[in-house]
């Protein structure tokens, strides 16, 4: 479910982020972004990530990968765009088909790995 709660995106990224999912539901700065397929794909990556770490080793592994990125003296960007699940998603936001075949689990696959 989309929700559109620009407040709730000024108090938890500071209007950093465009969205924000909090599983089970997808929250939204913009109502325009309520049919954005890129940024709607890129969130279903995330719930699918949720789901697969039970939801709350999710946010715990999110924090830290964050943390972690900005003891090694990254920028609030930077530190967040090495995070593997943004990564994973970011990678695949634009693949439509990339859920169907997307392997248990695969957000390991893109700890370390840089951005494109």
């Amino acid at each position: 479910m989309v929700i559109h709660a620009p407040q709730l995106l000024q108090v938890i990224t500071g209007n950093f982020a465009r969205a924000i999912t909090l599983y089970p539901f997808v929250f939204v700065r913009h109502e325009r972004d309520r049919n954005d397929p890129i940024l709607l794909n890129h969130e279903r990556i995330h719930l699918r990530q949720q789901r697969e770490l039970l939801v709350f080793p999710f946010y715990l592994c999110y924090l830290l990968e964050y943390g972690i990125g900005r003891l090694k003296g990254r920028t609030h960007r930077q530190a967040y765009e090495q995070i593997s699940f943004e990564r994973e998603a970011h990678i695949h936001e634009r693949d439509f088909t990339y859920l169907k075949k997307r392997k248990l689990m695969a957000f390991r696959n893109y700890y370390g790995r840089k951005l494109t």
